[in-house]
């Protein structure tokens, strides 16, 4: 077994912390109790097999086949059929911390002792993944019966089969299973269907949508301070008592940072105009939406990794000890994304407007037209606001709510489908194309403060200075006209690391 120093514990209480953990590539370890209750279930299902009970997808098929009882010869070799069947899936091969993050969180699920799967099977695939083996999993599944096609495909590999990453090569199973000093490890009754049930991919990857979200917030943010400081924004908008006096959770939280990110700022000293644009002054209660969805879906899905997301259930307890039902259902997960999805889609258009503030000279409160000299000549930062609007119309394509879109399967037995995966999928491309919009954000910011500090010197905030002078160390001032390419690509990376969050929170803690 790999070391079990600093190993993430599965199987008591977890958060999507742990799981991004994990799907970073921490090591995972089940815990004692888990085992206890794991051993029980199992015990269920063994004596319920011995008596020829019909069991879903244990001595039944499943789906519109689970009127098909099996004999006991059959049930024995059906978990192995199940995994092979199922693995019909398709098109982009998830990233490896997608799949690392969807098998934690499957592995969490089914070690709550209500599955009926052996402690066997766990720990091998905990081990798999501890020698860094990556199993391949497609994109495609309707998250309803389970991530069911992603995970036959990802769980092929600890029977020798399908394909995986090992050391940074694709390779077949059974080689990566050889090369890390694994023998493959068969599927016995309910274990091949414990694996694969329940809706593991869409958490996994709203694990990675909730760290990520909250990184983009506090970038949005900061970028959000420094163009304000830029256009000379009446601060009086921010005033925590506006705030307070509705009472929204993330409003009086953004509202908060935007303070300590303005504070000491000649702004205060000096008002402008009466008020500004709403792409200035609603930042807060915008931005605070997109908070106050995070969240219930950090809630959400907290309750999910600790949870029984399967069908059939084994629950010791006196008398009926099988369950069937639908805890494998996407719903719960795929509604609170819906919710983040649009609040990162509105986070984009927010920073895509006051971008435009910023270049256009005829809003911007005197700073030159595209923040460049020599207009004509020059056109500084125009074409990056063409960028910007490209990512934020491709949002607001991806926003469509994939969970309205149930297309019946299984010959109509499963006539209601969460299509969750499509929603986490399209998530996470929403937060990337967030994160370069943002960024153009911030090289027009760069840009912007220098020219008003040049037209008007003067105190700016004290987390908006920080910012201001790690962006000067990465990017040059336009003096002319040069690619911008680069600068974007660059300033991305920087978003989606957080390394401009994690220099203001040096001195400046944000919320």
């Amino acid at each position: 077994m790999a070391g079990v120093d600093s190993m993430i514990e599965i199987g008591e209480n977890i958060t999507y912390k742990e799981v991004v953990k994990i799907a970073k590539g921490e090591k995972m370890k089940l815990s004692e109790k888990a085992k206890e209750k794991i051993r029980e279930s199992r015990k269920i299902v063994e004596d319920y097999y011995k008596e020829g009970r019909a069991l879903y997808g244990i001595t039944t098929g499943i789906g519109e086949l689970a009127n098909v009882l099996l004999s006991k010869e059959e049930a024995k070799i059906f978990p192995e059929k199940l995994i092979l069947s199922h693995s019909g899936g398709a098109g982009k091969i998830l990233s490896k911390e997608v799949v690392r993050a969807a098998i934690a969180s499957r592995l969490s699920s089914i070690s709550k002792g209500y599955s009926g799967v052996r402690v066997e099977v766990i720990e091998f695939i905990m081990e798999m993944m501890n020698r860094g083996i990556t199993p391949v999993m497609y994109e495609a599944s309707v998250g309803a019966s389970g991530d069911l096609a992603p995970f036959a495909q990802a769980m092929l590999v600890p029977l020798g089969k399908g394909k995986a990453f090992y050391k940074g090569k694709l390779m077949e199973g059974g080689e990566a299973l050889r090369e890390a000093g694994l023998k493959p490890i068969e599927y016995e009754l309910k274990d091949g269907l414990a694996v694969i049930n329940g809706s593991s991919l869409i958490t996994g990857i709203a694990c990675l949508v909730i760290e990520k979200t909250k990184n983009l917030i506090k970038n949005s943010e900061i970028a959000g301070g420094i163009s304000f400081e830029a256009l000379n924004a009446v601060m009086k908008a921010f005033e925590k008592e506006i705030f307070e006096a509705r009472g929204f959770k993330g409003a009086i939280l953004s509202a908060e940072n935007i303070r300590k990110l303005m504070k000491g700022s000649y702004l205060y000293k000096k008002q402008y105009r009466v008020q500004d644009a709403y792409s200035i002054r609603s930042t807060p209660q915008v931005v605070g939406a997109l908070r106050d969805a995070l969240e219930y879906l950090e809630k959400q899905v907290n309750i999910e990794l600790n949870g029984a997301a399967d069908n059939p259930l084994f629950i010791n307890k006196e008398g009926e000890k099988y369950f069937t039902g639908a805890n494998f259902q996407g719903t719960p997960i795929a509604l609170p994304l819906e919710m983040v999805k649009v609040g990162l889609v509105n986070l984009s258009v927010l920073s895509e407007r006051r971008l435009n503030r910023l270049i256009n000279e005829n809003l911007s409160n005197g700073l030159p037209g595209f923040l460049v000299a020599k207009k004509g000549l020059n056109s500084g930062i125009m074409i990056p606001q063409y960028t910007a609007a490209y990512f934020v119309n491709q949002n607001r394509t991806l926003v469509y709510p994939s969970s309205v879109g149930s297309i019946p399967t299984a010959a109509d037995q499963e006539d209601f489908v969460s299509m969750g995966t499509n929603t986490a999928i399209n998530s996470l491309e929403i937060i990337r194309n967030c994160e370069y919009v943002v960024a153009i954000e911030f090289l027009a910011n760069r840009q912007a403060l220098e020219l008003r500090l040049k037209i008007e010197n003067r105190e700016i905030g004290e987390g908006v200075k920080i910012a201001y002078e790690f962006l000067k160390s990465r990017v040059k001032f336009i003096e002319e006209d040069r690619v911008l390419s680069e600068d974007i690509e660059k300033l991305k990376e920087i978003v989606e690391k957080g390394e401009i969050v994690k220099e203001v929170d040096k001195k400046i803690k944000l919320k």
